[in-house]
């Protein structure tokens, strides 16, 4: 028996969402919007329709206006279609912002990606990979295009700049000093896409950082391809600016930073988005530049922490180099002085190649390390145990600075700390001074604060010239560290006669000439010197290593190892003094062995679970509204007895009035707490989703406060 309809009714047509309209739609007339907002749970396409008017400039990659709820806000033009995605009423695009597709699908789908791999939304990456649009660099541009005489821009300069270089036999780096090198340019060249990690022995002279990098991007554009060069500060860039200015000339490369300025660095980037220019370098947000067929990718000191985003999903510049590279079939070069525990895990796993350095070259290019915790220094130097600035080291820097085993030059002299006395201590029993108001830690900010026994506060900032000891009562107070000013004024004493040059703070120092001089500076603010150091003396090496964090003794050997980078060669008398007993740390950097020593933190990391050996999440904020997320957090089948550590409060110290762990911040706001989830590779991918599905979920339902959410910090503790 076959079914018959009881009642033979009309069939409605399909909902198509289109309204009809005078002269009808253009071809593909639905836009589908990502709008420029944070909120979590609104990180998806919307679609909206092109109206005719508007079909032409209505490319994917524009800015576009659109009405959303009650108000108008940016969006993301990121595709069009011929048929919408839902069935509800469509509202047309009100404008769009300048015709100009300044999101290539390239960076539209790594910024997926970012965000996928942080649990983070699409529209927070977009503002840190795209900048601010300046409608005059638009403009000028456009006239350079039209009328290039009239601007001074003429054809041969175009061609040149897209041609990426003029090749300068004299700015050459080079290469066969590393083993593989010279196969992976030619990996380059044929289009593929090889991965490497760099050591480098020293990064002056011969072995010159800016050389390297200028060089390897040289021949990237000279094969047909784009280079991006990321470096950590505005130093690096400079400097590698110079070397890009020898090798290929000013035409030749494209500076992105945000420290340049919203017209410069937007002129930059349309020159890159247009292929006007194929090397592309600059700090943290140059990783994101809009160059046509990328062939290398380079990142110079992965463990810089200005690599990490300080905006949310806090991405780290490594790991986007890292997607980035495998998503456009680029190559990756991970170069620098040291290696961290991230990157050596990538070389063991094999997925990561390496150049390699024999131990002669390292030994020909490295200078002569000096440990005062050994026992031949012991023995000889009654009073090591006391002296900041031990024989040995004493005896360095005159030998640097008269030039008794080579050319006379300037000595480096790396402390751990800035300002005057960052800290203080009871002279009587020894108990830390700490603020009365915030419990910050007190100090003395400039030598004539110390001569009025005026105290200051690090975290709040007030002054008090009658403190005592809440223990013992004394008002006598001593030195807990010494910072830059301090040792500068030392050092003055020590050595009568002799220039005396301080970088830190504000005022950082990027090159000093050759001459003999004292350069006192903090860790990550040496300047650079004309032909190399004469001597490095490394103090406050065991302070620095008593800090707390996971991370701390490899950071504080990629500090030793970035200031020994800057000295003379060993057959140059160049040597290098480091006043620290820890025996492994120390040991590397006598042995000038980072490889070695990023493997054992590997291994001993795979035996307790820890980063890099296994990803880790944080999720931080009031403490309802982290209870509330974890229950929201639905871990993936195979995952769920992963177990979560904490909540526990957080210690606020930036600041005023921030204070101790649990207390009460300067608004009268609740303490934040922190907890922490574990979990293997194999399982990062369903866990990510579901710790970003769970943020989306709590922005829909407002039930608490928000949470801050972020995979693998480099920052904790």
């Amino acid at each position: 028996m076959v079914d018959e309809p009881l009642f033979d009714l009309p069939v409605p047509p399909p909902v198509t969402g289109l309204p009809e309209v005078a002269g009808g739609w253009p071809d593909e007339p639905v836009a589908r919007v990502l709008l420029d907002s944070g909120v979590p749970h609104l990180d998806r396409e919307f679609d909206y329709l092109v109206p005719r008017a508007l079909d032409d400039g209505a490319r994917p990659g524009v800015r576009v206006k659109v009405r959303f709820g009650h108000q108008d806000v940016m969006g993301w033009l990121m595709s069009r279609g011929s048929e919408p995605s839902t069935g509800a009423k469509l509202l047309p695009l009100r404008s769009v912002v300048s015709p100009e597709p300044v999101l290539t699908p390239e960076v539209r789908d790594l910024a997926r990606a970012v965000a996928s791999r942080y649990a983070g939304t699409v529209a927070d990456v977009l503002r840190v990979a795209v900048p601010p649009r300046v409608a005059k660099v638009e403009k000028a541009l456009n006239a350079e295009a039209e009328s290039p005489e009239a601007t001074g821009a003429g054809p041969d300069d175009a061609a040149a700049a897209a041609a990426g270089a003029r090749p300068d036999p004299q700015g050459r780096f080079d290469w066969t000093r590393l083993h593989g090198a010279e196969a992976f340019f030619g990996q380059v060249a044929a289009g593929e896409g090889p991965r490497a990690a760099l050591t480098v022995p020293s990064a002056h002279g011969e072995w010159d950082a800016a050389d390297l990098l200028a060089d390897a991007a040289a021949r990237t554009a000279e094969a047909g391809r784009a280079a991006v060069v990321v470096v950590p500060d505005q130093r690096d860039l400079d400097r590698l600016c110079r070397a890009l200015d020898a090798r290929v000339g000013t035409a030749g490369y494209a500076r992105l930073t945000a420290d340049d300025g919203p017209t410069p660095r937007y002129r930059a980037f349309l020159q890159l988005r247009r292929g006007l220019r194929r090397i592309a370098v600059g700090t943290r947000s140059a990783i994101w530049a809009p160059v046509e067929h990328p062939g290398l990718v380079a990142v110079w000191n992965d463990d810089d922490t200005l690599h990490a985003e300080q905006r949310s999903p806090y991405q780290h510049v490594r790991e986007v180099a890292l997607l980035r590279s495998e998503l456009a079939g680029a190559g990756l070069l991970l170069a620098s002085t040291t290696r961290t525990p991230e990157v050596q895990r990538m070389v063991e796993s094999g997925w990561l190649g390496e150049f390699g350095v024999d131990r002669a070259t390292i030994h020909a290019a490295t200078p002569r390390v000096v440990s005062t915790a050994d026992s031949w220094e012991t023995e000889r130097d009654p009073l090591l145990a006391r002296a900041r600035l031990p024989q040995a080291a004493w005896k360095a820097a005159r030998e640097g600075l008269e030039g008794t085993q080579g050319k006379p030059g300037p000595v480096l002299v790396q402390v751990g700390r800035s300002g005057f006395i960052p800290a203080l201590i009871c002279r009587d029993c020894g108990t830390p001074a700490r603020c009365r108001h915030c419990t910050g830690p007190l100090g003395f900010p400039d030598r004539t604060a110390s001569a009025r026994h005026e105290t200051a506060c690090r975290w709040c900032g007030r002054r008090e010239r009658e403190y005592s000891c809440p223990d013992c009562g004394s008002p006598r107070l001593r030195a807990g560290s010494r910072g830059v000013d301090r040792t500068a004024e030392e050092l003055g004493r020590a050595f009568p006669n002799t220039p005396v040059l301080s970088s830190s703070g504000d005022h950082i120092l990027s090159t000093v000439d050759g001459t003999p001089a004292l350069v006192v500076a903090t860790t990550g603010a040496e300047p650079v010197a004309a032909g190399g150091y004469a001597a490095a003396l490394l103090l406050d090496g065991d302070s620095q290593l008593q800090r707390e964090g996971l991370r701390t003794p490899g950071q504080v050997l990629s500090r030793w190892f970035a200031a020994a980078a800057l000295v003379r060669p060993r057959d140059h008398g160049g040597v290098v003094v480091v006043t620290a007993s820890q025996e492994d740390v120390v040991g590397a950097l006598v042995r000038m062995d980072p490889p070695g020593y990023a493997s054992r933190q590997l291994a001993e990391r795979r035996e307790l679970h820890l980063p890099p050996a296994a990803r880790m999440a944080e999720v931080s904020g009031p403490l309802d509204a982290v209870l509330s997320f974890i229950e929201l957090v639905e871990l993936p089948a195979g995952a769920q007895e992963l177990p979560w550590i904490g909540p526990v409060p957080v210690e606020e110290i930036a600041g005023a009035g921030a204070g101790a762990a649990g207390s009460l911040g300067a608004a009268g706001e609740p303490p934040r707490h922190r907890a922490l989830l574990f979990f293997p590779y194999g399982a990062a991918r369903a866990v990510v989703e579901s710790l970003r599905a769970a943020r989306s979920a709590a922005s829909a339902r407002r039930l608490t406060d928000p949470v801050r959410v972020r995979i693998d910090p480099v920052d904790l503790p």
